[in-house]
């Protein structure tokens, strides 16, 4: 059906901006889930033609995402046409982690010095508190487990009520191993996860707590030292190669033999 008074070439043109967002959305995507699966080499040119085909997108949604990614640091471009994947050196992982760090901090801090009505709390505490009723009867839920853990985080970020802090996080958060979620994924089969997953919930209360009783300054080195379980799972996890080649990011990590001791 046509719109009264909009002739079908209008209704064409004015969706195409739409449509031309969608493939855009959809490449970008699409191309990030396979240079996190490590389906694409790092440093190698990435052929525009058969990605193309792959995503079901065409050429000029396809280089606007990787300008995006270019943009949050998973792809570079290439000196003369065409962009590669970037690769990540250990360092970068912890220079990303400690940045999480500083960032989640603030928020924290920012969280518990606007802090208007204890009310709003209330959504974050039922959170941990499944969180912790996981923990003790059903161990095993991890999909639950992790989408409370992230909705426990941007919850924080929300009471922060600072957009630039939020986007300032969330590009980190596209780096390999930058991300709450991390943890999660790290902590699934390591042995040591028994001695550190009571840690990050006993930081989920901690923070919660600083925040409900408007101590800035505490929340924030909270939320820093919060931040730092990321890395201890990760060198736990670099002492077992099998177990870290599957996770996402894994394959953009360049690990020397120095950094797997």
């Amino acid at each position: 059906m046509v719109c009264a008074g909009v002739s079908p070439a209008e209704l064409t043109e004015a969706r195409r901006p739409r449509d031309r967002a969608s493939q855009v959305s959809r490449a970008t995507l699409g191309l990030r889930e396979l240079l996190l699966r490590g389906a694409l080499r790092p440093g190698r040119r990435i052929s525009e033609i058969p990605l193309s085909a792959k995503l079901g997108v065409s050429r000029t949604p396809l280089r606007l995402a990787f300008e995006r990614l270019e943009h949050e640091g998973l792809v570079y471009a290439l000196p003369r046409t065409g962009f590669a994947p970037k690769e990540f050196s250990l360092t970068d992982i912890w220079n990303a982690i400690e940045a999480r760090g500083i960032l989640e901090g603030a928020a924290a801090r920012l969280a518990a010095e606007r802090l208007s009505n204890p009310a709003k709390l209330e959504p974050l505490h039922k959170i941990r508190h499944a969180m912790v009723a996981i923990l003790a009867s059903r161990p095993d839920d991890f999909t639950e487990y992790l989408d409370l853990n992230e909705a426990l985080h941007v919850g924080i970020l929300d009471l922060a009520e600072n957009d630039v802090l939020r986007r300032a996080l969330e590009q980190i958060y596209k780096l390999p191993f930058a991300t709450p979620s991390s943890r999660v994924l790290l902590s699934r089969t390591l042995p040591m996860s028994g001695e550190i997953l009571p840690v990050a919930e006993e930081h989920h209360r901690a923070i919660l707590d600083a925040i409900e009783h408007c101590e800035g300054a505490r929340a924030e080195s909270l939320g820093r030292e919060h931040a730092r379980l990321t890395r201890r799972h990760l060198e736990a996890a670099l002492s077992d190669r099998s177990f870290i080649a599957t996770l996402p990011g894994a394959r953009l990590v360049k690990m020397r033999a120095a950094d797997r001791r």
